[in-house]
């Protein structure tokens, strides 16, 4: 299966993280808070606006920016 943006899911679609394009101090801060390869993501919501969006991970949710939610690339898997 390709994988795709978690920007690209549609609330409450399913998601494991395969691919994280970025680099310093933002890839360490989202590496300590539980954003590492292989672990299950589910998209929660989109801001009014489009930005920034929720995603559920590791049991808690976590609001990130478009921007770098399109850096990180998932495998999508069941939805709800």
């Amino acid at each position: 299966m390709e994988n795709i943006e978690i920007s690209k899911l549609k609330p409450k679609e399913k998601g494991i993280i395969k691919e994280i394009n970025l680099s310093g101090k933002i890839r360490n801060r989202l590496l300590e808070l539980g954003i590492v390869e292989n672990t299950k993501v589910k998209l929660i919501r989109f801001a009014p606006l489009g930005d920034p969006i929720q995603i559920s991970i590791r049991g808690y949710n976590l609001a990130i920016r478009k921007e770098i939610a399109q850096r990180i690339k998932i495998s999508k898997t069941e939805r709800n």
